[in-house]
């Protein structure tokens, strides 16, 4: 006999947000923008109840964490929480208020291009997917190590674009234009 394997969803939501879990930054703190997108599947179509959950430093490159190489550091931004997450509404939108991160170091020392860590979950998959978001307009991005492991015809699905209030980042599942993930 089988049992139906355990997926995610479809009230992933429900319960793991809260009022201001897309602020990873206090709301109208001068200098920060919002990173939006859309989350969907290999058909293209919404994903309307999948969660986005970002990881980041501050705009010094620092995490206010112990497993920082260098120590914890206190914020450089007052309320700067380096964590956001965002459920996707009816449309697969969702939206995360922030700064842009300073540049951290790498495994190897070298320091990496500023970028948010990002994890996707959404119903049918039975573990979170894991990429980047690294920003368009940023010069450190040819010399980051990791972007540079990604496959050139993949790159550009870990760039987020200009917008008017900020960034824009949408994420595909997969298929065509699929979002470039990573084994953890």
């Amino acid at each position: 006999m089988t049992t139906p394997s355990q997926t995610v969803g479809p009230y992933l939501a429900i319960g793991l947000t809260w009022a201001d879990g897309a602020f990873v930054a206090p709301a109208g703190t001068p200098g920060g923008f919002w990173i939006r997108g859309r989350l969907t599947d290999g058909n293209g179509d919404a994903v309307p109840d999948g969660l986005i959950e970002t990881w980041q430093a501050d705009p010094s490159g620092r995490f206010d964490h112990p497993d920082d190489p260098r120590g914890a550091a206190a914020p450089s931004i007052d309320g700067f929480r380096g964590f956001g997450r965002s459920a996707t509404d009816a449309d697969g939108e969702w939206g995360v208020y922030t700064f842009k991160p300073g540049r951290v170091p790498g495994v190897d020392g070298d320091l990496q291009a500023p970028h948010i860590d990002v994890s996707v979950f959404a119903r049918g998959m039975l573990q979170r997917v894991v990429t980047r978001i690294y920003f368009a307009d940023e010069p450190s991005n040819e010399s980051d190590a990791v972007l540079a492991s990604v496959p050139s015809a993949a790159r550009a699905t870990l760039l987020a674009q200009p917008s008017d209030d900020g960034y824009r980042f949408d994420i595909r599942l997969q298929g065509d234009g699929e979002t470039a993930f990573f084994a953890l």
